[in-house]
């Protein structure tokens, strides 16, 4: 590992592999990381292609060692490509909180400017954005951000759905690519480290009241599923 006056510095992104398979390889990862299987079709309406091309790519990560693929089971990630995939999610993380910190970009726009940076992040830039911002540990959705040994903490605690009425939580984690679910969000200050109230649930799949700085809002299930508590 280089150093840059006393900053230790990872070596970076292999300059082998592209932008678009690094894309490729950091949502493997994260379907992994969900749970769900990293299939051809799944895959493909990730990165926004055809199935063609998304197999394409699949065929040459293989190639390159970074993936294995097995038909009907979908690709799954190899250490040289778990590696990869880390950093490149290290580097976005990392740039998401400096945006949204030192730049004070809200949580609905770091997420889209992260994606057009990270790529040309140089390691020794990377390295002084971690210790500027001290080593975090998470970035301003709420997701581990991977240290400098691309060590990753776990996600845990429970979802806001599963809440029940008089419960109190502290939100942990809010989805990181809808820009306009987050711009919703913020504006009922539904964030990482806000505390809520649920108030009431209704049955039958109806809304979720909850009381968020003495305010009641009502939110959907399906948005409630979204959302990490604590």
């Amino acid at each position: 590992m280089a150093t840059s006056r006393g900053v230790q510095v990872d070596p970076g992104l292999p300059a082998d592999v592209s932008k678009t398979a690094q894309d490729y390889l950091r949502a493997i990862y994260k379907l992994q990381s969900s749970g769900v299987r990293a299939t051809t079709s799944v895959l493909a309406s990730r990165m926004n292609v055809t199935p063609p091309s998304a197999t394409s790519m699949i065929k040459r990560l293989a190639g390159l060692g970074l993936v294995e693929h097995a038909p009907y089971r979908g690709a799954s990630l190899t250490k040289a490509g778990e590696r990869v995939a880390l950093e490149l999610v290290r580097r976005h993380r990392l740039l998401e909180l400096y945006l949204s910190e030192s730049l004070g970009l809200g949580i609905d726009s770091v997420h889209a400017e992260a994606d057009r940076l990270e790529h040309s992040l140089s390691a020794q830039l990377e390295a002084h954005i971690d210790r500027r911002l001290g080593h975090p540990s998470h970035d301003p959705h709420g997701d581990p951000i991977p240290d400098r040994t691309l060590k990753v903490e776990e996600l845990d605690g429970r979802l806001l759905v599963e809440l029940e009425p008089g419960e109190e939580a502290t939100i942990r984690r809010v989805p990181d690519g809808e820009p306009e679910l987050l711009r919703y969000l913020s504006q009922l200050s539904l964030v990482p480290g806000q505390r809520v109230r649920l108030l009431v649930s209704a049955p039958f799949g109806g809304p979720m009241t909850l009381l968020v700085e003495g305010s009641e809002h009502a939110i959907s299930r399906e948005v409630a599923v979204l959302i990490g508590v604590a």
